[in-house]
């Protein structure tokens, strides 16, 4: 899954990074309102949630999360607001924010809500996403396949994560490619290839449907 985080307080910017990265997402990251609207304007990069600061130099937050909607950009945004300005608050929820956050705030509060926001996209309604025996639990990163724990790479990570989030959809390659990667990364579609075979050893047989030409399915048993 992917993140673009939109803040422009450097230290702050930096610490948000490093969090939604280790949670197992795919960041990238803009300190002002123009590069942040240029990138989440972008079709064909799509972001699966924004954390967006109203408070931004060269167009501020509201402006560009309005520009968004406008422009029919759906993916649910976090917007981070001053203390005790519920002008702010109210502004932003009408402006088509999906929930908000007080600054100062607890790292673990905004991954939770981060991870609520991409929940409720995808329609899942438990922090626990579940396909058979495979369980992704969304609060630590963690996958097991029929209770025992299961070793993934990171990136191996993110392609079940995306393809849990759209069980029983199909998913095309381009679609993991610009689910898993931060827009900076080099890049290779071959290497999807690479992670659907690792994840089809370490899945039960016959989870990872191939449809020739078009994609990835995740199968769940009933």
């Amino acid at each position: 899954m992917r993140v673009l985080v939109v803040e422009d307080d450097p230290a702050l910017a930096a610490q948000l990074v490093a969090a939604v990265s280790a949670a197992g997402y795919a960041v990238d990251a803009a300190c002002d309102g123009e590069d942040a609207w240029f990138r989440g304007d972008d079709d064909s990069q799509p972001y699966d949630a924004v954390v967006l600061d109203l408070g931004l130099p060269l167009m501020d937050g509201l402006t560009v999360l309005k520009k968004w909607r406008s422009a029919g950009r759906t993916m649910p945004v976090l917007i981070l607001t001053a203390r005790d300005n519920w002008h702010e608050k109210v502004a932003g929820i009408d402006a088509g924010a999906d929930d908000y956050l007080t600054k100062p705030f607890h790292m673990e509060e905004l991954l939770a809500r981060l991870r609520a926001l991409i929940r409720r996209a995808g329609r899942h309604a438990s922090a626990q996403l579940t396909c058979g025996g495979v369980t992704l639990d969304t609060r630590n990163s963690r996958v097991t396949v029929d209770g025992q724990a299961l070793g993934l790479t990171g990136h191996e990570f993110r392609v079940l994560s995306y393809l849990m989030h759209h069980q029983g959809e199909l998913v095309s390659r381009s679609d993991l490619i610009d689910h898993i990667y931060a827009q900076d990364f080099d890049r290779d579609s071959n290497t999807v290839e690479v992670f659907i075979a690792r994840l089809r050893k370490k899945l039960p047989p016959g989870a990872i449907e191939t449809v020739r030409g078009l994609g990835y399915r995740l199968l769940c048993p009933q």
